[in-house]
């Protein structure tokens, strides 16, 4: 395991993150997250379920679908592979595609450095590192619990949207889910003043000692183990920079997803060709074969522009 974070680091300094450190969850915070994408419809927002790793210095938010969705892929690649007599892993176009409908993007901040760096999936893993945003929050007197979490309640305008926020000045990393950040406290659960945004709390508990995470959502579906990481590292409570992913400025990402978005199939025969036809487990299928659900709309985005 040494070893393993050793030749990360090594990893990380070529990609051009020296600068931050390798830091562990001392906290797990579950939420459900709601996104009332489409305004026609309020009625059937989309939803997550999400996990804020809290390290001493640093913090990662991630999906937890994803991660379950990532596991029973894997299972269902060894699958195929013992079936396969020349042990390669050959996968139809629905199977290779039907199990991805979460989300991969995950959120690295890092207070004491200002710095967030956001983990985007296109046609490849994209780093996009940018300053952590000012949130010019007002901190009120009203207070209630969380899972037995004393917490705060602050209110501020972000990104076009008022927010409500309740953080647990007990647990002082200035970290929360998403882009929220900035109070003295790691925020437990944050929704703008219309509810289209909610990162509502589930629970809050002390990450497993053992490498995977066994969990077992309120909704009561199947026990799964969440051991496979979609990047590197094969614990998730190591907080650490995706190793693989492309370096890119938002400007730059911003400029790709436009791209794509007005010729989505211009780099499938590329990315089809670089994948070959044997799918490492853990790895979401790209290109043609990356199906994830129907298209939506999106008349609605979590980022509303400020109005002047």
């Amino acid at each position: 395991m040494r070893t393993q974070f050793l030749m990360a680091a090594t990893a990380l300094t070529v990609f051009g993150a020296q600068a931050q450190e390798i830091d562990t969850a001392q906290l797990l915070i579950h939420y459900t997250f709601t996104h009332v994408r489409d305004t026609i419809n309020p009625d059937k927002p989309y939803s997550e379920n999400m996990i804020l790793y809290v390290g001493k210095s640093a913090s990662a938010f991630r999906s937890f679908d994803w991660q379950v969705q990532g596991a029973l892929f894997t299972k269902h690649l060894s699958t195929r592979t013992a079936e396969n007599t020349d042990g390669s892993t050959k996968l139809n176009h629905l199977e290779s595609g039907h199990l991805w409908t979460a989300s991969g993007t995950e959120y690295y901040q890092y207070p004491n450095q200002t710095k967030l760096f956001t983990k985007e999936q296109l046609t490849n893993d994209y780093l996009v590192e940018e300053a952590l945003p000012t949130i010019d929050w007002k901190i009120c007197p009203d207070t209630a619990s969380f899972g037995g979490l004393h917490c705060q309640k602050a209110t501020a305008h972000f990104k076009g949207r008022d927010y409500i926020a309740w953080f647990c000045p007990d647990i002082p990393i200035h970290v929360g889910p998403w882009k929220l950040i900035g109070l003295p406290g790691v925020i437990v659960e944050a929704y703008d003043a219309k509810k289209e945004v909610v990162f509502k709390f589930v629970r809050a508990e002390k990450p497993p000692s053992s490498q995977g995470i066994v969990e077992k959502q309120p909704d009561e579906r199947e026990k799964v183990f969440t051991n496979v990481r979609m990047d590197d590292l094969s614990d998730p409570n190591i907080i650490i920079l995706p190793i693989r992913a492309i370096k890119a400025t938002p400007k730059e990402f911003n400029k790709l997803k436009e791209a794509i978005r007005k010729n989505p199939h211009a780099l499938d025969g590329s990315m089809m060709a670089a994948q070959g036809s044997n799918l490492q487990g853990g790895s979401p299928p790209r290109g043609a074969d990356a199906k994830v659900g129907p298209v939506v709309v999106i008349n609605n985005p979590i980022e509303l522009p400020d109005k002047k």
